[in-house]
């Protein structure tokens, strides 16, 4: 992995510019050492490693470490580009000579690898950039076995989640607590709230990370009757937003009568994944006749379970990682074919 030369090299393997990961490569004899004095773990081979990158008693970053073999590492780095250039730095300055040739890019022994090096830049979480990281070796354990079944890898949509984050609306009533449910998916605050109808005047959409599951969530104004004409335009407007969700989150309060506004948003939105709010009020309604999961969001209470259920509708909760998944069109059109000729599977190395 050296040049003719024989020196240390650093490559950019990902595009540069920002994104949410960045691959360094390091290669040469010069990685152990710089492996020993900067990253937290050892790293064996074939293995990724979660750790801390320091210079001194400087921390640059917590990246993922993958040993390919002996003499050279990928560093999976958050990919801000203050962080990618320190990191060259540091490696410039441990006698790593930057390789600048665009042909180094996306430096793999086949399609696959390529495609998951393409991808790397797109996974925004641990979990997604193990999953990715984990493809190249999954795919080559499945190719010969025989109960290998490729309908089933077309089923399974997780990876494409994982690197293509959803987009989760939720919705209610006005005043049941949305804005407080959005906070704790969130784990920090992010929507305004407040014990008044009417405070979020318009969907707030951003990227919350769901137990390694990125996903837009979208959190809407209530839906109800108003005379205000802000508020009913922002309520019209946020209905787009709701129509192009991949999951819908309704949230009740078992604090108020379902009649006139809940009742009528549980028929519109049978589909979704159904939260009853406030559950440590007395109740105005009858709770166990709606099948539904129980919270108290300004404690935080019944809020895993929701993680749990938001993560089981995208294939995400108790991911095996080194399961083989397809996330480009390439591969789901090999794996079609390969239904009824398992041969076509050699394609996806090409």
């Amino acid at each position: 992995m050296t040049d003719e030369s024989g020196k240390n090299r650093v490559m950019l393997l990902t595009p540069p510019g920002s994104a949410a990961v960045g691959v360094l490569r390091l290669a040469g004899e010069r990685v152990d050492a710089f492996l020993k004095s900067h990253f937290s773990r050892e790293v064996p081979i074939g293995r990724c490693v979660h750790g801390k990158l320091t210079e001194g008693e400087r921390a640059i970053d917590d990246p993922l470490v993958v040993r390919i073999d002996g003499q050279t590492v990928d560093i999976n780095l958050h990919g801000g580009p203050w962080v990618i250039q320190a990191v060259i730095e540091l490696a410039e300055r441990a006698g790593f000579v930057q390789k600048h040739d665009d042909s180094a890019r996306f430096d793999a022994s086949n399609a696959l690898e390529r495609e998951m090096l393409e991808s790397l830049p797109s996974a925004r979480t641990e979990l997604a950039v193990r999953a990715l990281l984990a493809q190249p070796g999954a795919w080559r354990n499945a190719k010969d076995d025989p109960q290998f079944d490729p309908q089933a890898v077309l089923s399974d949509r997780s990876l494409e989640f994982l690197l293509n984050p959803p987009r989760i609306a939720i919705v209610g009533a006005a005043n049941v607590g949305k804005s407080t449910l959005a906070n704790q998916l969130f784990a920090q605050e992010r929507s305004i709230t407040a014990n008044v109808p009417g405070t979020t005047r318009d969907w707030v959409g951003e990227i919350a990370n769901i137990d390694g599951l990125a996903a837009m969530l979208i959190d809407t104004p209530g839906m109800r009757a108003t005379a205000d004409a802000i508020e009913r335009t922002a309520i019209e407007r946020s209905a787009t937003q709701v129509g192009d969700a991949d999951l819908v989150v309704l949230v009740l309060d078992a604090s108020r009568p379902l009649i006139p506004d809940q009742e009528r948003l549980i028929e519109q939105f049978s589909q979704a994944i159904c939260v009853i709010n406030r559950c440590d009020l007395p109740h105005a309604w009858d709770i166990s006749s709606v099948n539904a999961m129980q919270t108290v969001a300004v404690r935080g209470e019944g809020v895993d379970v929701l993680r749990r259920e938001i993560l089981s509708r995208f294939g995400c909760a108790g991911i095996q990682i080194d399961k083989p998944r397809a996330w480009t069109d390439r591969q789901r059109k090999i794996l079609r074919r390969a239904i009824g000729d398992r041969t076509t599977m050699r394609e996806l190395f090409l």
